[in-house]
């Protein structure tokens, strides 16, 4: 299991206000940016940028960090090893599959394994062995 890109949250009311500072903070233009539930997400350089109300954000703030693996079926292992606890498990999504995690002492991460598309589209790495 590798980790592909690690994502800092940032908590905002509005993405299309939010991008702008960060677009020329980071040099980028966002790579990602989609709706989910009743929150909008922008990914831009190393931020996650997660945008909404503050009722629907609040049902996301138990994790500190969004991060990319490239298997998600071992990293469980790994995490459940390492005495972690799933507080969501492995669930579909729009960018592929996603769980979150609170580790042993007390972290709060979300991991997710991008779909074959967006990780060719996004680090031009061959589809995953067995797609």
């Amino acid at each position: 299991m590798t980790i592909l890109k690690t994502y800092a949250r940032l908590w905002v009311d509005d993405l299309d206000r939010a991008l702008p500072l960060l677009e020329q903070l980071t040099g980028e233009r966002p790579h990602l940016r989609l709706a989910f539930h009743e929150i909008t997400l922008g990914a831009i350089g190393d931020f996650l940028v997660v945008a909404g109300p503050a009722e629907e954000r609040a049902k996301y703030e138990h994790a500190s960090a969004t991060v990319v693996v490239d298997d998600l079926d071992a990293l469980q292992e790994t995490l459940k090893a390492a005495g972690a606890t799933l507080t969501t498990p492995a669930t579909d999504g729009p960018t592929g599959r996603f769980l979150y995690a609170r580790h042993a002492d007390g972290a709060g991460v979300e991991y997710v394994e991008w779909n074959a598309e967006l990780l060719r589209e996004l680090t031009g790495a061959p589809e995953p062995p067995g797609e």
